[in-house]
């Protein structure tokens, strides 16, 4: 799979996993909602219950910005399985004006936040390394990001 065919498949994803590493070296991996903008990736720490908000992946993000992104899809008909990871570099955001983009574009794809404009902080991601993979029986997403 070609990068624009990885970038296209992982936009088209609703849900991707953020895999961080912590002081220990252990991965530490969770469900995220995002954005995809070109080589940008944007998610942001939002309402849904979380007992802190100073989050695991935050903090990992601060000691080591290196992060790889995960989307997929299991189906029984093999041929149709595929997966799009994304490597970069995290950056944590907390500045109103330098987060109000990245929200905008998160509200701009999930209903959900229409209603409740995460807060953030939010993490942008540039991409530097786009790999994946598409069975034979799943056509190819077209996309203009």
């Amino acid at each position: 799979m070609d990068e624009a065919a990885a970038r296209a498949r992982l936009a088209a994803a609703r849900v991707a996993r953020l895999a961080t590493v912590g002081d220990d070296g252990r991965p530490h991996v969770v469900p995220i909602t995002f954005a995809v903008e070109d080589d940008l990736v944007f998610t942001a720490v939002d309402h849904k219950p979380k007992s802190t908000r100073r989050l695991q992946r935050l903090r990992n993000i601060a000691r080591n910005p290196r992060v790889a992104l995960l989307a997929d899809e299991y189906v029984d008909d093999w041929t149709r399985l595929w997966w799009v990871r994304a490597d970069g570099v995290a950056t944590v955001v907390e500045d109103a004006e330098r987060m109000r983009h990245p929200i905008d574009a998160l509200v701009a794809r999930y209903p959900q936040y229409r209603e409740h404009r995460p807060e953030g902080p939010v993490i942008v991601i540039r991409v530097d390394a786009w790999s994946g993979w598409a069975g034979t029986g799943h056509p190819p997403i077209v996309s203009a990001v």
